[in-house]
């Protein structure tokens, strides 16, 4: 019984998300019932795309979403009705008002008043015996309020005088209108539409809260103020700096009320008219306050969020340098670079220190020449393939250091050397994964092998850490962290199964994104591989414990075994559609391998042929694409940023410079950009171009390179302004 209505549920759910998504309902049906059969977003978007007429992650997310919010909306419903049934409230009029109630907003107007209530003037009042008085007062019924209410004199209960009992029976009328639905709908409106946002200095905090003197006397129209102002000021509050108000036009609210609840001039009336007032300063006023800046938070949080998860996305997304032999350095001057040396896969063969900008002892002592040497020693010992240089303190002195070095002198080709952004790096040298991984290691090694491993492969290496702690966003630490990590779980989970994952050399903490996985089955299987040795083939996955037919059924299209005995096993081409990719070779005459990166060969395949009840053109087209060239990474090629010569620090910079940098973090309000000065600059979204330009993500994205022009330099504040229109 439980499960057809759940189901019948389902079935609503679906059709009312495809009405406001404006998407065909068969589809959104497909999505929920993957959903709830434990599929991943990437999996139903990269290999069900027939049943949810290709739908993409983004909408399938929305999906997802929305179906979680209307359970949640119903599971309110029915735990009001079972309260208000419980306590013999219940009619078939309020009944039918709460089912058909269609927000949790409305859904909680309808049910204030009947809400168990702590003690209230109005309640106080009812306990005076004051409610029938209150009756009549609202109905207008008394033509003399005071003879009316000398009735209700009662110094036992507390009621000394008519006075008394009016101003009780105003409490019960100001507590019915506050609770009345169609008046607080009016009400949340107004505000919603009328307020401002204003934010004044609190005494006595002016040296103390310098960071926030913008918004020291500040207005702003909740309509138009945008995400990163509103959280400014929230934190400016939490902090004590700030004192902060919302409020829309007060008379003209009030007047609202009167309309709707003062209907005549007699005396009945006038106790109304006064009671409204009182709803609107003492209960009204207060409600929509805390509703609009729950309102305003949670709208501020998601364009945080969404600023934040854009950069996540474009950070772990960066071209990586790929499988080549690298010496990663983490800069330093008094401590000396430490440099680590990693094989193709990444593993750590040897570390060391160099002095190549002071001696340990603070002197020149040709500290420099033994530094070079011991950098050619290690390139030509390691067969190193490019060099990592992380972008902290001393960076620009060090990459010049080993720009000078003659490579060719020393009998070595041209090697790369990339500045590799290092946020976060110290996170992970300190992280229980950093420890688990090199326990036998001080944490300058474990940072120079995140920094080395991050040129070869940044996504792989970026999800060992909180992707708070990766240097993009804005006010990250200051928005709802569940939804924050939610949206950092779906992004992250999204770009390691668009890339794909190589089975035989991947992190345990890499195999936990993939599709169908998670941290418990991700151990097992590297468990399995340090046991077993490598993986032969997809199939060979169905012995590692826990990873039952459905595990495998999401993981397996997106995991990779390079060199496999069956090529499609380094492929995109889930297992389910082997024996499809097979016929095809057969029907044309060729082998599975004759159809992979061989053009010619598949376009002469007509997947039409192949249309049937569970594949579609689809499906077909993107297996045609993946024998073409099987196990592609989506990811750009790597281009190095090189900075201008002798620019290293916010001293070395003048107004009118024009500088090459790199887009470090973009915000609602602009673009930061390291131009090699350890102090990134900020192009303000009024500087990026002459035309208007409203959301800075549509014109830069984290890791372009740009070139900009110093406008202003802060050293005491260590601000940079810069432009790139001029």
């Amino acid at each position: 019984m439980t499960e057809t209505k759940e189901k019948n549920a389902g079935l609503a759910y679906a059709q009312k998300i495809a009405d406001e998504l404006k998407l065909p309902n068969a589809g959104v049906q497909a999505v929920v019932n993957l959903l709830q059969e434990g599929a991943t977003i990437p999996f139903i978007a990269r290999y069900r795309k027939e049943v949810t007429g290709s739908l993409d992650e983004v909408v399938i997310a929305q999906i997802r979403d929305r179906f979680a919010q209307l359970e949640e909306l119903d599971k309110r419903r029915q735990s009001i009705l079972s309260s208000m049934e419980e306590r013999n409230l219940l009619t078939d009029e309020l009944k039918a008002k709460i089912e058909q109630a269609p927000s949790l907003t409305e859904l909680e107007d309808i049910y204030l008043p009947y809400r168990p209530k702590r003690k209230t003037r109005a309640t106080a009042a009812r306990e005076k015996g004051l409610e029938p008085l209150a009756k009549e007062i609202f109905a207008g019924s008394p033509k003399d309020c005071v003879t009316e209410a000398t009735r209700f004199v009662d110094s036992e209960k507390g009621v000394a005088s008519a006075d008394d009992a009016l101003a009780g029976a105003r409490d019960i009328i100001a507590e019915w209108i506050a609770e009345d639905p169609h008046a607080r709908k009016e009400m949340r409106k107004y505000w919603f539409s009328r307020s401002s946002f204003t934010s004044t200095m609190v005494k006595g905090k002016e040296t103390e809260g310098e960071k926030f003197k913008d918004y020291f006397d500040w207005s702003e129209s909740v309509t138009a103020i945008p995400s990163h102002r509103i959280l400014a000021m929230l934190r400016g509050e939490t902090e004590g700096f700030l004192k902060l108000k919302l409020n829309p036009p007060e008379e003209e609210a009030q007047q609202m009320l009167e309309r709707r609840f003062v209907k005549g001039r007699n005396t009945s009336y006038e106790q109304c008219r006064i009671a409204a007032q009182d709803s609107y300063k003492r209960l009204l006023a207060p409600a929509m306050e805390t509703e609009l800046r729950a309102e305003l938070k949670t709208r501020a949080d998601e364009g945080a969020i969404e600023v934040f998860v854009r950069n996540a996305r474009e950070l772990l997304m960066a071209p990586p340098l790929g499988q080549k032999a690298v010496l990663g350095v983490d800069p330093g001057f008094r401590t000396g670079c430490k440099v680590v040396c990693l094989d193709r896969q990444g593993a750590l063969l040897h570390h060391d220190v160099i002095y190549p900008l002071f001696s340990q002892g603070g002197g020149s002592d040709g500290s420099a020449s033994k530094a070079e040497q011991k950098v050619v020693e290690l390139l030509k010992k390691y067969d190193v393939e490019a060099i990592a240089l992380g972008n902290g303190t001393a960076s620009r002195e060090t990459e010049a250091f080993l720009r000078a070095i003659d490579y060719k002198a020393a009998g070595l080709p041209s090697i790369p050397i990339v500045v590799v952004n290092e946020s976060g790096a110290s996170i992970y040298s300190a992280s229980e994964v950093a420890r688990e991984e090199f326990g036998d290691y001080d944490i300058t090694v474990r940072g120079a092998v995140s920094i080395g491993r991050r040129l070869m492969d940044p996504l792989a290496e970026l999800v060992k850490i909180d992707p708070k702690s990766i240097g993009v966003g804005q006010y990250q630490h200051d928005v709802d962290q569940t939804a924050l990590q939610r949206s950092l779980d779906d992004t992250v989970m999204s770009c390691v199964n668009a890339v794909g994952v190589e089975l035989n050399t991947a992190s345990k903490q890499l195999l936990s994104y993939v599709s169908g996985l998670g941290p418990q089955i991700a151990a097992n299987i590297v468990k399995y591989r340090d046991e077993n040795g490598a993986f032969a083939g997809r199939n060979q996955l169905k012995k590692v414990p826990r990873l039952g037919p459905k595990a495998y059924e999401q993981c397996a299209g997106f995991l990779r075994i390079r060199g496999a005995k069956n090529p499609l096993d380094s492929s995109a081409v889930h297992p389910e559609r082997y024996d499809l990719v097979e016929r095809m070779a057969r029907d044309a005459g060729l082998r599975v391998d004759d159809l992979i990166n061989n053009e010619g060969n598949t376009a002469k395949i007509n997947v039409g042929k192949y249309v049937d009840n569970e594949v579609g053109l689809p499906t077909l087209k993107d297996i045609i694409k993946e024998l073409e060239k099987p196990g592609r990474d989506p990811r750009s090629q790597l281009e190095p940023v090189k900075f201008a010569e002798g620019i290293h620090s916010i001293d070395d910079l003048k107004e009118g410079m024009r500088l090459p940098g790199i887009v470090t973090n973009v915000t609602a309000f602009g673009a930061f950009v390291d131009v090699g000065v350890h102090q990134d600059g900020l192009v303000h979204v009024s500087e990026m171009a002459d035309k208007f330009i409203k959301d800075p993500s549509t014109f830069v994205k984290v890791n372009q390179q740009v070139n900009v022009v110093v406008m202003q330099v802060d050293k005491g504040r260590k601000r940079i302004s810069l432009s790139m229109k001029r």
